[in-house]
């Protein structure tokens, strides 16, 4: 079977790869003829454990390519996927420019029978105006369908998730699209992934559901951090959070304190959830507040550094991470860029490490108070603070006392409760995290 996937960014490069290591033969167009250049050319443009092998074996075997040829790839194409960004609006909503962009190219070259397959993010009733914008556009009468099938990657395991998904949600009306859809994953459904089968309209809220409720996951366990803080060292979050984990009713993912949930999804999907629902009339109280406590959540960091150091004005922070998670380079709505912005904002000078990720323009551009070191002892030489940001696994092992020796001051502030409390304090460190002393 040929597919196409429209969109070669993380969503899109993971489900054309994805689905042609299952055996289809899957071409990823993009506009960006950059893009599709270097990733013919064998080039990742994005950091992703186990992506880089995953491209290369399927593109040698003939399974996978890229284009910036949108027709041929549609008229080639039983079922055409949609995986472009919805990024939000001014007010919150999300942005569907693309996705309409991507429907009209559909419409105006498909010649035969197609399956229309949403990945992106988008609100209730997406899936039902494409069907209708499609149908408003073509030159003649094609049978076609437009199904949801959200996807659930998370950056830094996306190619695990793909193949071993919590679940598979189609949403569709017709049994011709769930037929179709249900052979693509019929390898999943071998190790007996669930298959959640239902409406169009249902299968869209269930995406930005998800995303909001790990969102609500996060506010909470920082909340229950601050509330420890404030509390003095007799309490502790991680044996909190610990304990709430054991119970099979909560669970212990996304229960990390932390400056806050970023990246390209929790963020955007969770105000986007907030202004659907108040087009139906519906304020979403419990999301608003994961929202807000999240964007209040920097400055408790910001008050950590001050607390320890008095006047941040020509201090010297070292800061550790700038991607938005480990295991990827992307820095959208990171919270550790934005602690890097809010220092810049207060007159201080950075020294930055990140395995992989690059600084953004905001920062990199203010060269006399910000450099991006080689290596963390390079970051940490002659600082008066460290901030550890993003909680990378070589950071855990890094040894404090040499960390310590580089600096000129004593406070380590771990925004990620990423050392050992006992360790850092026999280096040397004043040492604040989040919820524990």
């Amino acid at each position: 079977m040929h597919v196409a996937v429209m969109g070669a960014g993380h969503a899109g490069l993971v489900t054309g790869a994805g689905l042609s290591d299952l055996g289809l033969l899957a071409t990823c167009v993009d506009i960006n003829e950059g893009k599709v250049r270097q990733l013919t050319e064998g080039k990742l443009p994005i950091f992703e454990p186990g992506l880089e092998e995953l491209v290369r074996r399927n593109t040698q075997a003939g399974r996978l390519r890229f284009s910036a040829d949108i027709p041929a790839a549609i008229k080639n194409s039983l079922v055409i996927f949609i995986a472009v960004g919805t990024n939000a609006g001014p007010d919150g909503a999300a942005d569907l420019s693309q996705v309409w962009s991507a429907a009209d190219s559909i419409a105006d070259h498909m010649d035969d029978d197609k399956i229309v397959v949403i990945r992106s993010t988008v609100p209730v009733g997406t899936a039902a105006q494409m069907r209708e914008r499609i149908n408003s556009r073509l030159k003649r009468p094609v049978e076609f369908d437009v199904a949801s099938n959200p996807e659930f990657l998370r950056e830094g395991s996306a190619v695990e998730d793909f193949f071993h998904p919590d679940r598979i949600v189609i949403g569709s009306s017709s049994r011709w699209a769930v037929g179709v859809i249900r052979d693509i994953y019929r390898h999943l459904y071998l190790i007996e992934t669930p298959f959640v089968i239902t409406t169009p309209e249902t299968a869209e809220l269930i995406k930005y559901a998800a995303n909001s409720f790990l969102a609500l996951k996060i506010s909470f366990a920082n909340e229950l951090a601050n509330l420890c803080d404030a509390m003095g060292p007799s309490t502790d979050v991680h044996v909190v959070i610990g304990a709430l984990g054991l119970d099979r009713r909560i669970g212990p993912k996304f229960l990390h304190p932390g400056p806050g949930f970023g990246g390209s999804c929790l963020p955007k999907d969770a105000r986007a959830f907030c202004s659907m629902a108040r087009k139906f009339g519906m304020n979403l109280r419990t999301i608003e507040a994961a929202v807000a406590v999240n964007d209040e959540q920097l400055l408790v960091f910001i008050a950590k550094l001050r607390e320890g150091l008095g006047s941040l004005a020509d201090k010297t922070v070292a800061v550790l991470g700038l991607a938005f998670k480990p295991n990827t380079n992307d820095i959208r709505e990171s919270r550790a860029v934005k602690i890097c912005e809010a220092l810049l904002a207060e007159d201080c000078n950075l020294q930055v490490f990140d395995p992989v990720a690059a600084a953004p323009g905001s920062l990199a551009l203010d060269g006399e108070r910000f450099k991006q070191c080689a290596n963390p002892y390079d970051a940490v030489g002659g600082a008066d603070a460290l901030v550890v940001a993003t909680e990378w696994n070589e950071f855990r092992v890094l040894d404090l006392a040499k960390l310590k020796e580089h600096m000129r001051g004593d406070l380590l502030v771990d925004a990620r409760n990423t050392f050992d409390l006992a360790k850092a304090l026999e280096a040397g460190f004043r040492y604040y995290g989040i919820g524990r002393r």
